[in-house]
């Protein structure tokens, strides 16, 4: 799987996946679970590669110069 999450939207992929994150602390204790779903954006942008993207055909990277 080759990498498909340029700069720019790894960097908000982390942010959000942190901030979503960052609720298990706040919400209340029936809900707390969901906000694990963070872990899905900030490892896409940890990793800088999305199945999403993959099967959508999507690539955020820049182009190689030649």
């Amino acid at each position: 799987m080759q990498v498909n999450v340029g700069g720019l939207d790894s960097g908000l992929r982390i942010g959000a996946g942190l901030v979503i994150l960052s609720l298990y602390f706040v919400l209340a204790e029936d809900v707390r679970l969901w906000a694990l779903v963070g872990l899905v954006p900030l490892l896409t942008g940890l990793s800088g590669r999305c199945p999403l993207y993959s099967v959508l055909g999507v690539n955020t990277c820049k182009a190689p110069r030649q």
